[in-house]
Parts: C-alpha cells; sequence; structure tokens
C-alpha cells in the first residue's frame, strides 16, 4: 500500500480528516468475540446498568480502533503509524456517533517523524466529550 501523505506538504497545525462512526452494538458484540473482552458491561443491558452505567459500553479499545483506522486511512499506509499513546476519558454508548482526528504537533525532518495530538469526540446532550484526548501518535513517512 503506497503512503498517500507526503512529509514534505505537512506542516505544523495541519489537521488530520475527520473520520465518523456510528457505534452499533452488533459491532461492539464482534469486536468482544475478536478480542475475547467479554465483560459484561459491553454484552448486557441490565448488568451494565446495575453496575451503574447508562447501557452497554463500547469497549475502550473499539474506540482506539476507530482512531487508528482513521490515521492509517489518512496516511495509506498502516506501517507509518509507528506509535500511539492515548488515554481513555469518557464511555461511548450504543448508536453514538464517535469522531476521530487531529493535528500534526512537531515534525522532524531528519528522520520524517511527525507527531500527532489525537482525540476521539462525539456530542452528547449539546456538551463535545472526549472518549480520548490528550492522546498522541507518532507516524513516519518515507
Amino acid at each position: 500500500m503506497a503512503v498517500q501523505v507526503s512529509f514534505d506538504d505537512l506542516k505544523v497545525g495541519d489537521e488530520i480528516p475527520v473520520r465518523s462512526k456510528v457505534v452499533k452494538r452488533e459491532a461492539v458484540k464482534a469486536y468482544a468475540d475478536a478480542s475475547g473482552d467479554q465483560n459484561p458491561i459491553h454484552q448486557d443491558e441490565s448488568f451494565a446498568k446495575m453496575v451503574g452505567l447508562p447501557g452497554i459500553i463500547a469497549h475502550g479499545m473499539f474506540t482506539m480502533a476507530h482512531l487508528s483506522s482513521t490515521l492509517t486511512s489518512w496516511l495509506g499506509d498502516p506501517a507509518a503509524l509507528r506509535a500511539i499513546d492515548v488515554q481513555f476519558r469518557a464511555v461511548v454508548e450504543m448508536d453514538e456517533t464517535i469522531e476521530a482526528g487531529g493535528k500534526i504537533a512537531d515534525l522532524d525532518p531528519e528522520t520524517r517523524t511527525a507527531k500527532l495530538d489525537v482525540w476521539v469526540r462525539l456530542e452528547r446532550a449539546g456538551v463535545t466529550e472526549y472518549p480520548i484526548k490528550n492522546s498522541t501518535a507518532e507516524v513516519r513517512l518515507g
């Protein structure tokens, strides 16, 4: 797969294209099956409410996977994503729309590496929340 982004075209402050995804119960179930994380807060509505959640929530790693996919889609080559470091800050409920994006924070011409500030956000009751924030990624572009 060819890299779509050229290091020479990047500037500090450039934004990464935002990608949206509606979180569906079927996708969260498929993620639970694939990952082996069968925690009932991701599967059982009654259990999730019993432990104080609003209902079934998506895995944090499910949300991070959307962020990683957003980055690799922008890059065009999954190998260009060298590292990602995230903070999980809020739950994601079923049928919510999550948006992933970020911006260029630093460029190193010697190594052709870019550091990115990245996030996942959603709108809930008219308020923007960040299930992932204060997070970074590093990409290397040949």
